[in-house]
């Protein structure tokens, strides 16, 4: 890769970085390399360091530098309590429904339990009313 072609890749990722910190995320992404690498246009294996057979690191990663700074980013902005993922609050409130509607289940499963019982000992004492009972 040319000097020239790295460094278009590198202003188009910091582009697409800045606007995953602000929120701007398309449909369904969420703040993650992957979402970054898709709107910048390059491939997600710059950013991660190429591997010997012995498991050591050696130089290749043309952006890892920037995956690095990307990944502290999101992170301080999610200890500061700042939500740029924005399914996460999404996530919580189909949580909350989630537990709400289980309850009301519950709740009515209970419900025809007892009526159903009702029932039962009703039919039951009416049949035993009309056991001795000759037809006219």
């Amino acid at each position: 890769m040319n000097a020239q072609d790295k460094a278009s890749n590198e202003a188009a990722l910091r582009a697409a970085m800045e606007r995953i910190l602000r929120g701007d995320l398309p449909p369904g992404a969420k703040a993650d390399l992957k979402t970054l690498a898709e709107l910048a246009g390059v491939t997600r294996t710059g950013f991660y360091a190429k591997r010997n057979i012995d498991g050591t690191s050696r130089p290749g990663a043309y952006y890892q530098h920037l995956a690095e700074e990307f990944t502290a980013r999101v992170q301080a902005l999610q200890e500061a309590g700042e939500i740029i993922d924005p399914r996460a609050p999404q996530f919580e409130r189909l949580k909350k429904q989630n537990a709400e509607l289980t309850n009301r289940v519950a709740r009515r499963d209970a419900e025809v339990a007892k009526l159903t019982e009702f029932r039962t000992l009703t039919v039951s004492r009416v049949a035993a009313q009309y056991d001795g009972c000759v037809p006219c």
